[in-house]
């Protein structure tokens, strides 16, 4: 079975083939092929690749090209993790994001919407192709932001196109590892759109456990999300939010943090990995070595703002091991499996409404508990959101048609509109110059015209 990686030298492929090469029953994946842009990245990684795979003879075999045809025709399942405009355009993001005030995360407010407007044209022409040359396969989709870009491909290629995310698995396996619950036996209520989602439930054996664990403060406070929100505020809403809700509910103060660091997290990406792929241009670099030590750096720093900005301290080794098993890779093999050996399983994907959230379309993309076997991923019917989280499952929504039309159209209005409806933008006049911003930065903007 052939895996193609689109972006496949970005920095988390090792993560994906390390996964692979724990796999060992029949119809497994044999060969990967790695596509990218940039040959220096697409060597480094496969110099990683190549140690890890030392002494297994069963290791799936690694091919690299510069040639999206040849990467996708014959796939049985390509992953999507590119990353339009590279970690440079991640920063510029944050920079111009927070020069007026705003947030500039990769997924969340004005970043967010920055990163989809270069990247869903290129993420549409990408199904484009698979459709053509490779109509059967299954396109895993971890490209940011994962849902609006799966809604983008799914318009082209359907339900074959699936949305995975780490963040909601995390969250299950934290909760349920605190209640001293089997993560494999326990139901977990999760509901919403990709990065903007609550854990409603974790119910074992039919009861719900959350409710003993909100009553239980030092229980909160021993888990991420429960140092980022506090106790008080998660008895508030009577659920565990997303990590990137923080964003949303804690605003002020992340942006202020961010303002105050001494580089955000884009520039610090854009330094560690630049230095990283340096060394790797050297032919006696240890590559694996090199890459995992680089990776320990990049997750100890995670959030880091969202931190600081909550009291929480630094992200500490048990945090690590806590968030470690809930990794995309994880996400991407279990997903992998379930459909080409037709091994049943539930995950939580990003995937096509059918009707799931009544307060949605059947096409929208939204992130929910789904049943996977080898015709696909099937979206479980879930309890209507209460008020206040279908006010911004809806704004965000509205946020992210307005994108997919700015980039189908080459609107200038469309691309206004959607940084003036986002709740964490909150001017015309600021959505106007964020978009003339944006689009003097980035070449990969200059379809939206002018005025």
């Amino acid at each position: 079975m052939k895996l193609t990686i689109l972006g496949g030298g970005g920095f988390r492929v090792p993560l994906v083939y390390g996964a692979l090469l724990g796999d060992h029953a029949e119809g497994r994946v044999t060969a990967v092929t790695l596509y990218d842009v940039d040959g220096d990245r697409l060597d480094a990684v496969a110099r990683v690749l190549a140690e890890q795979a030392a002494g297994q003879p069963d290791a799936p075999r690694v091919s690299v090209t510069r040639d999206l045809d040849e990467a996708v025709r014959g796939a049985d399942f390509v992953f999507s993790a590119i990353r339009v405009g590279g970690l440079e355009g991640r920063a510029a993001d944050e920079r111009i994001a927070l020069a007026e005030g705003v947030l500039g995360q990769e997924t969340v407010g004005a970043g967010g919407i920055a990163y989809g407007l270069r990247t869903v044209p290129v993420a549409t022409a990408i199904a484009r192709r698979i459709a053509k040359l490779a109509p059967d396969a299954w396109v895993i989709n971890f490209t940011n932001p994962a849902g609006l870009v799966t809604e983008a491909m799914s318009r082209i290629l359907g339900d074959r196109v699936i949305g995975i995310c780490d963040s909601p698995v995390g969250l299950g396996l934290r909760v349920a590892k605190v209640l001293g619950a089997d993560p494999a036996t326990a139901w977990t209520d999760y509901v919403g759109l990709n990065h903007l989602g609550w854990l409603r439930a974790l119910r074992v054996d039919g009861r719900d456990r959350l409710p003993e664990l909100l009553a239980d403060s030092e229980a909160l406070g021993s888990f991420e999300e429960g140092r980022l929100f506090g106790p008080d505020w998660l008895r508030s809403l009577g659920a565990i939010p997303n990590e990137y809700l923080h964003y949303y509910y804690f605003n002020r103060e992340t942006v202020r943090a961010y303002r105050e660091a001494k580089q955000t997290r884009g520039a610090f990406l854009r330094a560690q990995q630049s230095g990283f792929y340096e060394e790797m241009k050297r032919p006696g670099t240890p590559a694996l070595a090199t890459w995992r030590r680089t990776l320990a750096e990049r997750e100890a720093t995670y959030m880091a703002a969202n931190r600081e900005a909550a009291g929480a301290g630094e992200r500490d080794a048990k945090d690590a091991e806590d968030a470690e098993p809930g990794g995309y890779e994880q996400v991407a093999l279990a997903l992998m499996r379930a459909v080409a050996r037709d091994e049943r399983t539930t995950l939580i994907l990003n995937v096509r409404n059918q009707g799931t959230l009544s307060v949605l379309d059947a096409d929208a993309v939204v992130e929910v508990p789904c049943f996977v076997d080898a015709n696909g991923a099937h979206p479980v019917a879930v309890d209507p959101l209460p008020h206040h989280a279908t006010g911004l499952v809806t704004a965000v929504k509205a946020v992210e048609r307005e994108v997919l039309a700015a980039a189908g159209s080459g609107s200038r209005s469309h691309a206004v509109t959607a940084f003036a409806l986002h709740p964490l933008v909150d001017s015309v006049s600021v959505a106007r110059r964020l978009v003339d911003g944006y689009r003097a930065e980035h070449a990969g903007l200059a379809y939206l015209r002018l005025p």
